[in-house]
């Protein structure tokens, strides 16, 4: 395994790596998918009737065509069809793991002896094999049988008490929590994943296969840790009060700006960008502790200007001061972007009917090379009805 580009073969940094994928949740989808972008084969065991996720919103063509999500999830991977409530389908099971260095498995406890996957018997008969398990809450404690959606992934971990916050609550303040769009808590879970299954690969020679236990609760814990913040220096945020003092997003003549100061020369460049105004003028301003205390009323005036100004003109003066300031931009302007297309952060992807759609990437690039990423959706079980072709004896 390679740590950084192509290796000196010119293949991928996991040529070679053949991963078993038994997903029917986003986290698990999606942990295959950031090891199958790095050159992993992986090999989607697929239901009968097809993975749940290939009838996950948002579908394309209006509800009737394909899935988005899938379609993202499952570029460049292989599709078997594999019951394994069968006979049939634990001689494929069997087959596909003896060829395996990495199963991915979000399989619920109670079905996983009788399909053939407890941890035990897949370690007993794979000593090898890295064998991640991702669950909403992990396979052992006391919600360990429990079921989860991305709503109760997003409040478990304490991130939905702070939502909605900062502009969206002065918009909306009568709006309930909710969640994060999409599938932002599974995304952790599988990033967690993957990086835990490459972790345990790299062990491999010196202690064996590994069995590892991944919650997604956990993963969403990692990436705020705001709910554990008070057991450090005790303070609670809450989303009526999180917020950056002053800064955060604001809106424009003719769209929305996140801007964020938290530097003296900072503050100074966000006075030039303003045009100096009088009340910039006041000495007070130099001391950060009081531009602090004060949040509101600085926020009160840059709203006023920003009301008369383009997101675009704005962007552009703060980049050349040196202020952090950015545009909120809609999908097409991200799919469109000149930044996104000169990093090569889309590629094109086949789906099942042939026909051509753009599909991000990967969220990470290597140092030596781009990474060099297409394939198709697969449909399902084109991989085993060929397999099946080659094994039949004439």
């Amino acid at each position: 395994m390679q740590q950084n580009g192509l290796n000196e073969s010119g293949s991928l940094p996991l040529a070679g790596c053949v991963v078993v994928e038994r997903s029917r949740t986003v986290a698990a989808a999606y942990a295959g998918r950031l090891l199958a972008t790095m050159g992993a084969d992986v090999v989607m065991l697929e239901p009968e009737a097809g993975s749940p996720l290939r009838k996950a919103p948002p579908m394309l063509d209006g509800g009737k065509g394909h899935s988005a999500l899938f379609a993202y999830l499952s570029v460049g991977k292989r599709s078997v069809v594999c019951d394994l409530e069968s006979a049939d389908g634990q001689r494929v099971l069997e087959r596909e793991l003896d060829k395996a260095h990495i199963l991915i498995n979000d399989t619920p406890l109670a079905e996983r002896i009788a399909q053939g996957l407890a941890p035990e018997a897949i370690d007993k008969r794979f000593p090898s094999l890295v064998h991640v398990s991702i669950l909403p809450f992990g396979a052992s404690g006391p919600k360990a049988d429990w079921d989860g959606e991305e709503s109760n992934l997003m409040h478990a971990s304490g991130e939905g008490f702070l939502l909605p916050n900062g502009f969206s609550r002065e918009l909306f303040p009568d709006r309930p929590p909710l969640k994060i769009y999409g599938h932002f808590a599974s995304y952790q879970g599988g990033s967690v994943a993957a990086l835990s299954a490459l972790s345990a690969w790299w062990a491999v020679p010196e202690i064996g296969g590994q069995y590892i236990d991944v919650s997604v609760q956990d993963a969403m814990l990692l990436c705020g840790a705001f709910a554990l913040q008070r057991l450090g220096d005790g303070s609670l945020e809450h989303r009526a009060t999180r917020s950056f003092r002053y800064g955060g997003v604001f809106e424009a003549k003719d769209g929305f700006v996140e801007l964020l100061t938290l530097e003296d020369r900072q503050w100074e460049s966000l006075v030039k960008l303003l045009g100096h105004p009088a009340w910039a003028a006041d000495e007070a301003w130099r001391d950060p502790l009081e531009r602090s205390r004060r949040g509101n009323e600085i926020n009160h005036h840059i709203r006023e200007w920003m009301a008369r100004h383009d997101v675009d003109i704005i962007v552009k003066n703060a980049q050349e001061l040196g202020v952090p300031a950015a545009k909120y931009r809609t999908p097409a302007d991200v799919v469109n972007g000149e930044q996104e297309r000169s990093r090569g952060l889309f590629a094109p992807a086949t789906l099942t009917d042939g026909r051509q759609a753009d599909v991000l990437l990967a969220p990470y690039q290597f140092r030596c090379t781009p990474l060099q990423f297409g394939g198709g959706v697969p449909s399902l079980g084109e991989t085993g009805q060929h397999v099946a072709a080659q094994e039949v004896t004439p």
